[in-house]
């Protein structure tokens, strides 16, 4: 290898952070939310080194400077504050600071009475280079000062004084010398979405289930004219399954069967029929004029519509006839339809991203994206996306949030972690989880510390139930497990959601023993939801929502701290922005009343340790009054078997701390 002779660069820029595989995939961020960078920044030798972080939007012309602080340690930190939505870059700047070195070394010669005549006209010629770098009053100002420094007819006590005064230091520090900076060699990428991408609550729904009137299909207007249901739970997002034509070759009946019936209105996923395909609507749920009032009145109640994104199709789909090179097929000639042995899909035909005709194939499907977008929809779920190509999301995505920085996609992909984090890196804001799964402490705890490794640019969102999962633990638990299965969705994550009304009215029958498939699944088949219903877990929700709407902890992810019970049956944990603080405790048993002593971690809780203090149950309105560290819980699966606690903070007085009661 060649040597290299250069060593006007010798600052070495490390360990940065924020950063997706080193620059490869941006991180993500939120509108509004500061972006904290840091970095080792570091050179050889004693010189003192000062370091910039540099950042600007993409396309903007200039670069904005911000000055990093040192950490210790040669780590440095610095943030800024994006103003727009979109792509942004950083990179870091270090140099050696010739000034800061001087600085500090003549202040402690000074210090220890060592003669610093050699200093100080160093120092003079210093102010002179920097008021060459200066204009008008600085420059004349800098001048003036390496003039008293160069000085011997002044005191040495005096020109040292002149040289290290503060207005003096704040002058240099305005004009470094830079020649020889060291520039990363990385521009770091950011992309910033918008609130909804980090902090939302879906709810969903089939709309032709929501007819008032059992046996009727649903339509659009049937869900418009109950939006209040959904709206005053504190749901910002409403969900539909896909809303095309479905075809009728192949069609599954009630519970998956084949052999349908006249009045079977087949699955939603089979997308496509002689009416239309995925940019045309099912005419049983209404016209393009109903969805658009469904949208609008959905707005009104500050909800946002969400559509779902099915790449595939019924053997009915005009793309069968028009496109059959975009479809797999078998020795025999006939199309392959999906597979997931056991389970057989004989209505729905995947796409094949191996065709030869990739350009005309992914430019129909961007297409599908822009007719909704043009319709006013921001946000999509799209199913199963790890069945296509990465390299498809990962041109389509910036296609579309070039125009569209708002559009917000939640990836349903419920498979290996590391295809999930692929998709999350090209460019989905919110991703399904394995939350479903995890129901012991242990699994818990490490799941969250999985997910904290994974944070700069995966927004996990937790949901209990689908309308494809049903856990053993809902259909075995009762009340108690969907209600505390809830409070873990949607106090652990910033994104939560939940497949209702199955959800509030604890759906809990299996199509048979050991499956996750819901009987009588809306799948197949329309059901009559009663929202009336005495038992109805609708107030319960309503409570939790609005604690994630009231408290900005809970709208960020991580934050997190798990503070220790002496009962593996018990989940003690806080979550923390700034000076908002919550505090969660729940049972992990829905069958038996758990009790037991939580330690709790009072400085991270923001609680003086010699004082009383008051807890407040957003979920009961109860208030209970705590003392130290170590505190008592019981939880009754016939109650409430969790509390949302916010900290009643203590306030002092002339006798010392007291609390609100």
């Amino acid at each position: 290898m060649a040597k290299s002779w250069a060593t006007d660069k010798r600052v070495v820029i490390e360990s940065v952070t924020p950063q997706v595989d080193g620059g490869r995939f941006p991180a993500k961020s939120t509108f509004g939310d500061r972006i904290t960078v840091e970095a080792d920044v570091f050179a050889d030798g004693h010189d003192a080194v000062r370091s910039v972080l540099r950042h600007r939007f993409t396309g903007a012309r200039g670069w904005t400077e911000t000055p990093m602080a040192s950490l210790g340690n040669d780590r440095w930190r610095a943030s800024f504050t994006p103003d727009a939505l979109g792509l942004w870059n950083f990179e870091i700047a270090g140099w050696v600071d010739d000034f800061e070195t001087w600085l500090s070394g003549i202040e402690k010669k000074a210090e220890v009475g060592v003669d610093v005549s050699i200093e100080l006209q160093m120092g003079a010629g210093l102010f002179s280079e920097a008021s060459t770098r200066a204009r008008g009053r600085h420059a004349k100002e800098l001048a003036s000062f390496a003039e008293i420094l160069a000085d011997p007819d002044l005191e040495a006590e005096a020109r040292l004084g002149a040289g290290t005064s503060a207005d003096a230091v704040d002058l240099m520090r305005g004009y470094p010398d830079r020649a020889r900076e060291t520039r990363s060699s990385t521009r770091w990428p950011v992309v910033v979405d918008r609130e909804k991408a980090t902090f939302s609550t879906w709810y969903e729904l089939f709309p032709r289930s929501w007819s008032k009137k059992e046996g009727e299909h649903g339509t659009f207007g049937d869900v418009e004219a109950r939006l209040d249901y959904v709206a005053d739970m504190g749901f910002d997002i409403l969900y539909l399954p896909p809303i095309h034509p479905i075809g009728t070759t192949h069609r599954k009946g009630a519970n998956n069967t084949l052999g349908v019936g006249e009045d079977d209105p087949g699955v939603p996923w089979a997308i496509g029929s002689e009416l239309g395909g995925h940019t045309d609507i099912d005419p049983d749920l209404g016209t393009i004029e109903d969805f658009r009032s469904l949208r609008d009145a959905a707005a009104a109640r500050d909800l946002e519509l969400a559509l779902d994104i099915a790449f595939q199709c019924s053997p009915d789909h005009p793309w069968v006839r028009e496109h059959p090179e975009w479809f797999r097929h078998r020795p025999d000639g006939t199309i392959q339809y999906a597979e997931n042995p056991p389970k057989k899909y004989q209505d729905i035909y995947p796409l094949d991203f191996e065709t030869e005709d990739t350009e005309g194939l992914w430019t129909a499907l961007k297409a599908i994206f822009d007719h909704w977008i043009d319709e006013g929809i921001r946000i999509f779920r799209v199913d199963n996306p790890h069945t296509k190509a990465f390299a498809f999301w990962e041109w389509m995505i910036p296609e579309i949030r070039s125009k569209h920085p708002d559009v917000v996609l939640l990836a349903e992909a419920f498979t290996r972690p590391a295809v999930m984090h692929r998709l999350a890196k090209g460019g989905f804001n919110q991703s399904y989880t394995y939350f479903a799964w995890r129901s012991t402490k242990c699994e818990l705890v490490q799941y969250m510390s999985d997910l904290e490794e994974v944070a700069a640019f995966f927004r996990p969102a937790f949901w209990p139930n689908t309308p494809d999962i049903l856990t053993e633990e809902l259909q075995t638990g009762g009340k108690a497990a969907f209600i505390s299965r809830y409070v873990l969705a949607a106090t652990l994550s910033s994104v939560c959601g939940i497949y209702g009304p199955a959800f509030e009215l604890m759906e809990n029958r299996p199509l048979r023993e050991g499956s996750e498939e819901y009987r009588d699944s809306e799948k197949y088949q329309i059901r009559h939801w009663d929202l009336e219903r005495a038992d109805s877990l609708s107030p319960l929700i309503t409570q939790v929502n609005m604690a994630r709407r009231a408290h900005r902890a809970l709208q960020r992810p991580g934050g997190i701290t798990f503070h220790p019970t002496d009962n593996e049956m018990i989940l003690c944990y806080s979550k923390r922005a700034a000076e908002d603080v919550v505090l969660v405790v729940v049972s992990l048993d829905p069958h038996h009343t758990q009790s037991g002593w939580v330690t709790l971690d009072l400085e991270t809780l923001g609680v003086d340790a010699e004082h009383r203090f008051a807890v407040h149950d957003r979920l009961t309105e109860r208030r209970y009054h705590w003392d130290g560290r170590h505190n008592f819980v019981q939880l009754d699966p016939g109650g409430i078997p969790a509390h949302i606690f916010t900290i009643r903070g203590q306030t002092r007085t002339q006798e010392g701390f007291d609390y609100f009661v």
